[in-house]
């Protein structure tokens, strides 16, 4: 039976509820942050409407109102926040029909973006002109990011004791809290917790880098608070010296992925691992079964591709 329209919480207040009971201490801080940007929309929206008065209509012109200052994809996250909590009203009686059904998302002009990846000429342009001093520093983080394609919370949370040169490996299980305070934290999910492939130039240039340094302490953390934008204004500043495309550091993660496949035949299962992605597809358990048995084999043959790749850097 439905609640009595009078009794109905504000939509914005019941959503602040459910995130609190449903999500707070049940995802990293970083989600937690875009759900309470949600909410603070909701009552930016919607101040005065009420829970059993979420109709269709109701709730397409929310996503509409949105959408005047967003993108369709931020349109499309707003609305998957939103699909959750409103559901659970529909499980618990206080509306009647699914005000999300067929929901129409909209955005506005996307701005100009960075390119995804680099070709293999820009990226061996850009390996090139970094500054690879005796001490560690951004180029040297660069470097590290565009050779293994890790993130760049786990890359800030290198540290020494994560190499193991004699493998050839690079050991990913932490990330570093940039966003926050500081300190480790666990990886984005499961998944992502592995063991990356690493060509004999990482091995030599590594090994010399953390001669000395504290074996459990981050390779590029100092004492002053590192933001993503210097990472990339860095980065730019090379591309620029370069005449090359211009890309964010996270683009620079993707920027082989796709050279790789089609150059090496690299073995997608250990490309899926290398990168921390989960692609169902590839994930069936009849691939998953096959590439599991030929995963240790194909190892070597990987380094001496990614060795081969990057010979002429």
């Amino acid at each position: 039976m439905l609640n009595n329209t009078n009794n109905s919480p504000l939509f914005y207040e019941y959503y602040a509820q459910w995130v609190d009971v449903y999500k707070k201490g049940a995802i990293r801080e970083a989600t937690m942050a875009k759900y309470l940007m949600t909410q603070k929309w909701i009552q930016k929206l919607a101040p005065e409407l009420k829970v059993s008065e979420l109709t269709r209509t109701a709730y397409q012109q929310i996503l509409n109102d949105y959408a005047k200052e967003h993108e369709r994809q931020t349109t499309l996250d707003f609305h998957h926040q939103l699909k959750g909590a409103i559901l659970d009203a529909l499980d618990e009686g206080m509306i009647e029909r699914d005000p999300t059904r067929k929901a129409i998302i909209k955005g506005k002009t996307p701005r100009a973006k960075k390119i995804k990846y680099l070709n293999q000429f820009e990226l061996h342009t850009l390996i090139a002109n970094l500054d690879l001093s005796e001490e560690p520093n951004w180029d040297w983080f660069i470097l590290l990011v565009a050779k293994t394609g890790m993130r760049f919370s786990e890359a800030l949370a290198i540290t020494p004791s994560d190499f193991d040169f004699a493998r050839q490996a690079l050991s990913i299980s932490k990330t570093w809290d940039y966003k926050g305070e500081g300190g480790f934290l666990p990886t984005k999910n499961r998944s992502s917790v592995r063991k990356i492939q690493i060509d004999w130039q990482i091995v030599v240039k590594f090994s010399e880098l953390i001669k000395g340094l504290p074996e459990d302490e981050p390779i590029f953390i100092g004492k002053s608070k590192i933001y993503n934008s210097t990472v990339n204004d860095v980065l730019t500043r090379h591309c620029k010296q370069c005449g090359i495309s211009e890309i964010s550091i996270h683009g620079l993660r993707h920027r082989s992925n796709p050279l790789k496949i089609k150059a090496f035949s690299v073995c997608r299962y250990y490309t899926v691992t290398a990168y921390a992605c989960i692609v169902i597809v590839i994930c069936r358990s009849i691939y998953c079964q096959c590439c599991t048995k030929i995963r240790t084999c194909k190892h070597d043959d990987h380094t001496e591709d990614i060795s081969a790749y990057y010979s002429r850097t």
